[in-house]
């Protein structure tokens, strides 16, 4: 007779990628993993469709394998959007509210802001248009003359 406890323990995700959703959950107020990981499943997916170069490369090594393959399967865009017409893409492809397009952005890309690191994040946000640094919880990085 078989034992319930000889069963391995299905483990759906690896751990790194369980603490981010963790991390999203409790940030940003979910009521439920599962709304967290919609949250994070739409932002990377977005921010894999602006983001591209070395630093697109180094931010995926430096996410949770499961969440690096959201990002990467993305083809970056030829045009890159600007942070507030990134949240109304999002919310025009989910058919969220503004308000909670732009809440689901920002709990997910401070909790990448912080797996990135100061470094990474700073040429990031060099990349990308205008409007990112707030999403990803940073002020508006001033563009010397």
């Amino acid at each position: 007779m078989m034992s319930d406890q000889s069963a391995p323990l299905q483990q759906p995700y690896g751990r790194a990628y369980e603490q981010m959703l963790e991390k999203v959950r409790y940030d940003g107020a979910y009521p439920t993993r599962e709304k967290a990981e919609e949250a994070v499943r739409l932002v990377l997916a977005g921010l894999g469709r602006q983001l591209t170069g070395d630093e697109r490369v180094e931010l995926a090594a430096r996410l949770p394998f499961e969440a690096a393959r959201i990002f990467t399967a993305q083809i970056p865009d030829t045009q890159p959007l600007t942070g507030w017409a990134f949240v109304k893409d999002l919310a025009s492809r989910t058919g969220a509210s503004l308000a909670t397009t732009r809440w689901d952005t920002g709990s997910v890309l401070c909790v990448v802001a912080a797996l990135a690191g100061l470094d990474l994040l700073t040429r990031i946000l060099r990349q990308l248009p205008t409007g990112y640094a707030l999403l990803f919880g940073r002020a508006e990085l001033i563009q010397a003359a």
